[in-house]
This record gives C-alpha cells, structure tokens and sequence, in this order.
C-alpha cells in the first residue's frame, strides 16, 4: 500500500512540495503533496480535476496585472498541483495534529523591519499627505517582524502549524506551504472571495479589539470598542470598497449581511458577509478582486501609489492570496481564497518575515496604530516562539455579553437599505430604457453608481476617463452623462484627469446635453461655475452627514476632502442659473442643479448613504428633464 501524503511529507519534508490546509468551515483539513509550476497570468492558473484540486500562490505584485502599482519583488505566482488521487488526502484535524512534530524550533535575532518611531512617522505622514489632500479614504501600511532559524523551513512550518491547530481560534484558513525557496505557514481570519454554485462571497473584517491581559478588563474596554467611531467607520469604508468590487463581478451587485465577530486568541474583530450571483470565471474574480481594501485601502487605485510610496520594499506574499480552486459534484469550478495576514514567510537562507499592517483613516492615533501592528503578529509570533502561548482565556464569547448584540445590529440602522435587501429591478417607466454613459475618474464607485442606474431602469456603461473624448461625451445616443468620482485635488492643472475631465464636461454641458456629476466631478463642475474650491481642514472620509436638499433631508455618505463654498449669488453655468444646496454648516455646498444639470458632493452609492437611493433617483430624474418624482 502506498505511504498518505502526509507521511511522505513527514518523511522528507523539505524535498518536495506539499500544502496542508485546515479551512475551518470545513469538517476535515487537507493534505496536498504535488508539483510546482510559476506562471505570468491569473488567467493561467489550470483547471482542477475531480482528483487534483489546484493550489495557487498569489503574490501582492501580481496586483500589477490590472495596471496598479506595486514594487517587483520577484515573488512568483505558484500553482501547486497534486500528482493524482494519491497524492491527495483528507484527514480529521486531531489526527493531523497528532502526527506533526513538537520538537522545539530555535528562533532568534527579532527585530522590526521599521522602528515603532519610524512607523508613527509614517502614518502621520500618511494621514496629513495622502488623507489629508484627498488621495483617499484609508490606507494600510506594513511593517515586518524579522527573525532567523537554523532549521529546515519545511521542518519549522510544520511545527508553527500544530502549535497555531492547537492555540489559534476562529481562523478562516490555518494552512502551511512548502515550495522551492518559499514557505508559508499562518492562521488568516480573512476570507477573501469565494466563488460557488453562481454566487460570489466576500468577508471584509475590519475593526481590531486587542484582548487585555486581565479578563476583568475585556468587558468594558470590548463595549466601548463596539461603540468606537472610528472602528465602526473603519469597516464600512473597507464595506464600501468591497462593495465597488461586487458591483462590477456580480450581475445584480451585493447584498450585505452582519455585522459579525470574529474572536481569536488573541484579537476580536468586525464583519461583514457580502454575497452575490455571478457566472464569472473564478480566474477573472481573482483577477477584479485583487486586493481586499482591508490590506490596502481605499480606492484602491490610489491605495496602491500610496503604499508603494510609503513602504521601501515589496510586500512578497503578505495581502496576496492562497487560492484552492477545484470541482464541485457537477463539475463546476469553485473557488476558496483567504488573504495572507498572520502569516509567517520563511526563505531558504532561513530569514522569517511576519508581516502586519495597520488601517490608516482621518483620525488614526499613530501609536495606538504602532499597537496595532504588533497585535496583529502576536499569534504567529506565537506559534514561533517568539511570544508567550496563550489560550483565550475567557469564559464567554465577547458576542454574547449583554447588549453587544444590540449594539452590532444597531450600526446597520445607518447604512443603505438599497444594500442590506435583494436588488431587483424597480424600473421608473419615465427613465426605463434610457442610455447613461459613466466616466470613471480612477474610483470604482462607478460599479456601484452603475449598478443602481440600471435598477432603475436605465443602461449604463463605465469608462475610464482615458477612454472617453469629447466626441464620446457629445453623442446624442447617451441620455445622459455621468460624471463619477475620483481621487485629487480638483484644482490640480498638471493632472491629466482633472484637465480632460474639465474638457469633457464643458464639452457636454456646451451641447446642451444632461450632465450629473457625482464628488470630484461635482467639485469641477462647481469649479467651472465659478464656485471657490477649499481644502477642509478635517476630511470628510467615510462619515454619514444629513444635508437639506432643497428641502429633503437626506443622509449621505461622504468621502471628501476638498469642497465647493457657497457663492454670493447663484452661479451661472454655460448660461444655465444653478440652485445651490448647502450643508448645515454653511461651509460646504452639497449639491447643485439647473436644466439638464445636477451635482451632489457625497456619494448617494454608498452603504454610508440611507437615503442614497432615492437621492440618486432624484438626480437622474433631474438631470434627464423627467420632473422631480419617483423615490
């Protein structure tokens, strides 16, 4: 009888190539011993078989494939592929845990990668340079903890791998990787997409409670956590993001479920489920899904100019992707992928690299963020050693202390029921049929605008800004023309996009042709109005604000840093007198509109938006000259 899997790769575990995964939802962990093979593309990672399911190592340069920035490090894309039926196998996780090594494995000379001093610099940085000029609404920075081990790596990550099956809770994938120059091992609570029987999962997590040394503290400090503003605002930006990813992958966009714990040994944090239907390829999701928010930021066109920028080196695998894609009953392709965080790296010479990086909004503190980072390595220091052991401890799960549960599903009372409910088309007969051209201005809030476009009825395509010219713009086969938003500063001359997007308004707003201009475009529009642009001096990113809409009060999601003043007089656009909207506060105007013409500053798209719906609903009707009804 031939050796299982796993006792070869006991047997000899640094002479091949071998994966053991324990996913909690399922029943039994996996065992893959098997081939490897780098490949240029997503699109080249090979179909599974019923036997031979199809491991893919995803690195975060491979982000390059859709255009984005990233250091090249090197890192391969790596498919590891089992040799047969033989060569893959299933077995009970006390059975795994039973047959893997105890042996102590030496650790030795930890340091951090960027100093806790050098690192509070960063996000101070990040928060007045990049934040604070309106190049997005969030951004995680990472830095590494490095170490060093004489031991066989393959050895090691077996090792690390039981003690993280032993002590680790709640982890969506604990998993260990072998392959030639490259190990992995790592308990990830991250889900990142899933892809079965037509329907697309998501599982953004972000908000970080950090459990307290003395299990007196974990009840008050774990309520004020579910109370904190900036960690319930944290989630629902990373919600928002992911949300843009669904909108463009799923037929019907996303449905959003929770928010939900997730308790470990050592951190609880937030989340959302989202779900949708889709009939996508499962290469083509991984390729529209590179990378989740919560590794990167927000939008995450910018979010990945500004970590290239701010960090020195390439991150290798940490915030890519394992991906197992194999074959359902019916031979379906399915696909599981959980982000690599918690994740030890170790390479041949033996250097260990444990990455973690910390979410950085408008009102991050820089040392609580330095914190943060070193809580985030905690478990898989752990599991090496490096830190003290520690079983969770507390009688009780967080989630079921008095009034948690309450106080979870009140945050959802705030946000979009256009997202939180199935999404069937409600067409407005006076809009049903009519043809909207979207500009996409570097920010897919597009997917979203465009998803509750056609909800109403109406065909909607998306364009990239450089796509898109004035004779595009100008054909009277669009209906309309929708002006989305983006990153920047809308006054900035020496950027292509704020100039071409000037042009392409004027263009369109001089054919006498309807024009809706959403957040940046709204702020050039408003600029070419004649209207004063400012910086705030406290961004709005991620906040949910009431404004008087010509006498509806509405709450809107708002990601924005620079605003239109309100003028003196109403202003004159192309020989068209705009009424203006301005925010409770007189600083900022909020919308604008005139024939064939309206503007709103905040994003009616967003989950952040309760009214935004029948905001958006409102615009489109305006904007089209189809009268001032419908909700």
């Amino acid at each position: 009888m031939p050796q299982r899997p796993l006792d070869q790769i006991l047997a000899a575990p640094a002479e091949q190539s071998w994966a053991i995964l324990w996913r909690g939802e399922q029943g039994q962990a996996e065992v893959i011993l098997g081939e490897v093979e780098d490949l240029p593309l997503l699109a080249d990672i090979p179909r599974p078989t019923a036997e031979a399911p199809v491991l893919a190592i995803v690195p975060f340069r491979q982000i390059r494939e859709r255009g984005l920035d990233a250091h090249d490090d090197g890192a391969p894309l790596r498919v590891l592929r089992p040799r047969g039926a033989t060569s893959y196998q299933r077995l009970d996780v006390a059975d795994l845990v039973a047959a893997l090594p105890t042996a102590p494995v030496e650790v030795g000379g930890e340091r951090f990668s960027v100093s806790d001093d050098d690192y509070a610099a960063t996000v101070q940085r990040v928060i007045e340079d990049e934040i604070g000029e309106g190049e997005g609404a969030n951004f995680v920075i990472r830095r590494d903890v490095v170490a060093h081990t004489d031991a066989d790596p393959a050895t090691a990550a077996l090792t690390w791998l039981r003690t993280l099956l032993v002590d680790e809770r709640n982890a969506y994938w604990t998993f260990a990787v072998h392959t030639p120059g490259h190990t992995l091992v790592g308990a990830t609570p991250e889900r990142h997409v899933s892809v079965r029987d037509g329907r697309v999962w998501m599982n953004p997590i972000s908000g970080t409670f950090r459990h307290p040394q003395e299990e007196a503290d974990v009840e008050p400090q774990f309520r004020s956590f579910v109370k904190d503003a900036k960690e319930t605002e944290e989630l629902f930006m990373v919600v928002d993001e992911e949300m843009k990813m669904m909108a463009q992958i799923c037929s019907h966009g996303g449905r959003i479920a929770g928010p939900y714990l997730k308790q470990m040994a050592h951190l609880t944090h937030t989340e959302y489920l989202l779900d949708g239907a889709s009939e996508a390829d499962v290469r083509d999701v991984l390729r529209a899904t590179m990378f989740a928010p919560t590794v990167t930021g927000s939008p995450m066109e910018n979010a990945c100019t500004v970590i290239k920028r701010h960090e020195p080196a390439g991150r290798g695998y940490y915030s890519g992707v394992l991906a197992l894609v194999d074959l359902d009953e019916e031979g379906g392709e399915r696909l599981d992928a959980p982000i690599l965080i918690r994740t030890a790296h170790v390479d041949d010479a033996g250097t260990i690299t444990v990455s973690a990086g910390a979410t950085l909004v408008r009102h991050s503190d820089p040392r609580s963020e330095v914190a943060e980072t070193s809580a985030k390595a905690r478990g898989v220091l752990a599991a090496l050693g490096l830190r003290p052991r520690r079983d969770l401890g507390y009688a009780v799960h967080l989630g079921s202390l008095p009034g948690v549960a309450k106080d979870l599903a009140s945050r959802n009372e705030a946000l979009s029921p256009f997202w939180l409910s199935p999404q069937e088309a409600r067409p407005d007969p006076d809009l049903a049929g009519r043809r909207v051209l979207v500009v996409d201005v570097e920010d897919t809030w597009t997917q979203m605008l465009a998803h509750m476009v056609r909800h109403v009825g109406m065909g909607a395509q998306v364009r990239r800004w450089e796509q898109v010219q004035v004779d595009d713009v100008i054909d009277p086969v669009w209906d309309l023309v929708l002006f989305g938003p983006g990153p920047g500063d809308p006054g900035d001359l020496s950027d292509e996009r704020i100039v071409r997007l000037r042009d392409l308004i004027s263009a369109r707003l001089d054919a006498d042709l309807p024009v809706l201009a959403v957040c940046l475009s709204h702020q050039v529009l408003a600029s070419l109005a004649g209207l004063e642009i400012a910086k705030l001096s406290r961004p709005n990113q991620g906040v949910q604000l009431p404004v008087d809409l010509w006498g509806e009060v509405r709450r809107i999601g708002f990601y924005n840093t620079f605003v239109a003043r309100p003028p003196e007089q109403p202003p004159v656009l192309l020989g068209r007198e705009l009424e203006v909207a301005v925010h409770a506060d007189g600083q900022g105007v909020v919308a604008l509109r005139g024939r064939g013409v309206a503007t709103i500053q905040g994003h009616a798209e967003s989950v952040l938006s309760r009214d935004g719906l029948v905001t958006l609903h409102e615009l489109l009707r305006h904007a089209a000259g189809a009268g001032s009804g419908g909700g």
